[in-house]
């Protein structure tokens, strides 16, 4: 932003009486000599000469540091910054400047957005996971609730590869992907953790609540019509489900506990959702729940 503009304009001398009598001095502001630079509006501005530079200085000093900002990542105060030099523009280069900035703009939240998803299940990737897993422990909702995180997954996966072939899986992906899309609720959300392995983050949700959102859906996929893509084809899908506990949280030590509840989960028969009671002891959710030899891995603080 630039410096303000120094005014050019005087204070109007005033009237002065001169010792004898009271009458004018001569020379005085009533005789209508007055400076022109002296008689100028009280708002007057730079002459156009000085007022250019001013503006070509402020529109380089917005350029430069929106280009900074850029590089920081900081798009969103870069874009403000282009946008401040865009109004240093003349007015009839104002419109097409604007619209070549929105355009700008949308072009790059749609390649940002494209750089967080996964190009196959268009589900968040493992890098979004981990910078968001970082940021949402400071959210006011996870340090009331908590938050919940499962690992997901997907049972004999390579069984439907050797079957089907890739391009086959593929597809089986992208159906599981939109299974658990459908059973999560606002403010959750899925990310690709890498092969077959997805994570469900559910912040401000107490346990209980995390893992009947799990349950729901481990169902949905379970229950899912799999004929349609092949009449012999069944899909399931293992969950381990952790969640914050350890003040305070640790990202690193719920991914741990959460991978540890998933083989707790597949070591119980699959199809199921694990986790932990109060006590610490490991249950398995819905119908699965009365099984039998559930694995008891030791406990993780996270």
């Amino acid at each position: 932003m630039s410096a303000p503009r120094p005014s050019r304009t005087a204070e109007r001398p005033t009237p002065r009486a001169d010792s004898a009598g009271g009458g004018q001095s001569a020379g005085s502001p009533l005789d209508g000599n007055l400076d022109p630079h002296l008689d100028s509006p009280l708002d007057a501005s730079l002459d156009p000469a000085l007022d250019s530079s001013l503006d070509a200085d402020a529109l380089q000093a917005h350029l430069t540091a929106s280009e900074e900002l850029a590089q920081l990542g900081l798009w969103e105060e870069a874009y403000r910054r282009l946008r401040g030099a865009v109004e240093l523009l003349p007015a009839p280069d104002r419109g097409l400047q604007r619209a070549e900035l929105d355009r700008l703009r949308q072009e790059h939240a749609m390649a940002r957005e494209q750089a967080r998803r996964d190009f196959l299940t268009a589900s968040y990737n493992r890098r979004y996971l981990d910078d968001r897993l970082s940021t949402l422990l400071d959210d006011p909702s996870v340090t009331r609730a908590g938050m919940g995180l499962a690992m997901v997954d997907i049972d004999h996966f390579k069984k439907v590869n050797d079957r089907y072939g890739h391009p086959f899986g593929d597809r089986v992906l992208q159906r599981v992907v939109a299974e658990l899309d459908a059973a999560l609720p606002d403010g959750a959300f899925c990310a690709r953790y890498g092969g077959e392995e997805f994570a469900l983050v559910l912040p401000g949700y107490e346990p209980d609540e995390a893992v009947a959102v799990c349950e729901r859906a481990r169902l949905r996929i379970d229950r899912h019509r799999w004929l349609e893509l092949d009449p012999d084809l069944r899909v399931t899908v293992s969950v381990g489900v952790a969640h914050t506990v350890a003040q305070p949280p640790d990202v690193e030590q719920l991914l741990v506990g959460a991978d540890v509840l998933l083989y707790a989960a597949k070591g119980a028969g699959r199809n199921a959702v694990a986790y932990r009671k109060r006590g610490g002891r490991v249950a398995l959710a819905g119908p699965a729940g009365g099984r039998r030899d559930i694995p008891q891995p030791a406990a993780v603080d996270c």
